[in-house]
């Protein structure tokens, strides 16, 4: 794809999604998404299944996911916030397993210090920056809650 291409999905992307969540996958475990639907906000989420891109013209979140986000290789599913600037992203797993959907409240009242990797804006294109280590899944947030830190 040419650099203009790449510039005008970017553009088409972040005019669509800026402000809003996405959460990627590849299937839910059983009663996960009905679980998330219970949350506060749960049901704001683009959820959208990474097994069934669009193949034949993408569409600016296929070439998001295809082109930037599954090249990662974090574990699925991942929670990414839009902004103007940059797309934070943080996979939803610890221990091999989803997290509970309770955790993602968590995870967003931290995501802009603690992601797993910053796409950075910069001009028409997404630059990569790694966060913590995909090992690294707390919620800090939630434990400074409870005054465990």
């Amino acid at each position: 794809m040419s650099p203009t291409a790449s510039g005008s999905q970017l553009e088409r992307f972040l005019n669509r999604y800026t402000g809003r969540t996405l959460i990627v996958h590849a299937g839910f475990p059983p009663d996960w998404l009905e679980e998330l639907f219970k949350q506060p906000g749960g049901g704001g989420h683009f959820r959208i299944d990474s097994r069934q891109l669009n193949t034949g013209r993408q569409t600016p979140v296929d070439w998001l996911i295809r082109r930037h986000l599954l090249p990662l290789e974090l574990p699925l599913p991942l929670i990414v916030k839009v902004t103007p600037a940059a797309l934070f992203v943080r996979h939803l797993t610890r221990a091999g397993t989803a997290v509970h959907p309770s955790d993602i409240y968590w995870f967003l009242e931290e995501i802009d210090t603690r992601h797993h990797v910053r796409l950075r804006v910069d001009g028409g294109a997404l630059r990569a920056e790694t966060g913590l280590d995909p090992a690294d899944n707390e919620a800090l947030s939630f434990l400074e809650s409870l005054g465990g830190l």
